[in-house]
């Protein structure tokens, strides 16, 4: 039995816990929809199997232990897709299943994708697998790339504070987590950085990491969605967009936990060590 099995290899998060599987020698299954795309790794066996095609899933998850489950990629059909991706777990008898979460998933959370998150945990408890869910604050290395190409980082979240995790440290919790999973049957980690930063100091930490001046704009609701109404985004996108924003300004993404350190033995990163200042 290959004892675990990682879902998006092919992305920024499944791919760094899948490197380090590999690095650690430790034996895995690779979940992925575009095989062509998967890095060469050792002692890893790749199977194609998209998170809507539901018996694809049972045949990847046969004689799988632990599964990591990186959330579907953003859209109107993630949560069906997490159902089926859930069932198709249960019916191949995974014995654990390992879910990356969002910060303050709640059904009624500011931050309109998190309650996705929160109707998916909620349904993994209903099917009855043995889990672990991490809750991930914002990725602190998207900050750059949430800057416009004025240099100007827009949204309405007033003076609020978030405490911003590194990609980095949420692979490394996952990690720890599949290697020992029976140890956090039931457990839910809220993982985030060493530190509340608001946009300001925010903007203040990307000038430096990219040599251009950049700067923290506090738009109002409105004007936010009229900022982003020339994307042609639909409208769900548009609202997660904003809301990831308005969470901010709510108080929802703020909060420092242990978890990165207690899981992986060493401090998370601050924000400036994250960018390389």
């Amino acid at each position: 039995m290959t004892s675990i099995a990682v879902t998006g290899a092919t992305g920024r998060l499944g791919g760094r816990v899948a490197r380090r599987l590999s690095a650690a020698g430790v034996p895995q299954r690779l979940i992925v929809r575009d095989p062509s795309r998967v890095p060469r790794l050792d002692r890893a066996v790749v199977t194609r199997a998209s998170y809507g095609d539901g018996e694809a899933l049972r045949r990847a998850m046969r004689h799988i232990h632990t599964v990591l489950m990186v959330s579907a990629a953003e859209g109107e059909d993630r949560l069906e897709q997490h159902r089926t991706f859930v069932d198709a777990a249960a019916s191949a008898g995974v014995k654990h299943l390992v879910y990356t979460s969002f910060y303050g998933a709640a059904p009624d959370a500011t931050f309109t994708l998190a309650r996705d998150h929160a109707a998916t945990e909620a349904y993994v408890r209903e099917v009855g697998i043995p889990h672990t869910f991490l809750r991930d604050n914002l990725y602190a290395d998207f900050f750059p790339l949430m800057t416009g190409e004025d240099g100007v980082l827009r949204g309405p979240a007033g003076d609020g504070v978030v405490s911003a995790v590194a990609q980095d440290d949420v692979a490394d919790a996952l990690v720890a987590v599949l290697r020992d999973a029976d140890a956090h049957a039931g457990a839910t980690y809220d993982l985030t950085g060493p530190e509340d930063v608001g946009l300001h100091e925010v903007a203040a930490v990307v000038s430096k990491a990219t040599g251009r001046q950049v700067t923290y704009h506090p738009e109002t609701v409105e004007e936010a969605y009229a900022s982003r109404a020339s994307y042609g985004a639909p409208r769900w996108q548009v609202d997660a967009w904003v809301s990831t924003y308005t969470a901010i300004a709510a108080g929802e993404l703020a909060g420092v936990s242990t978890a990165v350190a207690d899981l992986t033995g060493h401090p998370a990163m601050p924000l400036a060590d994250v960018l390389g200042v």
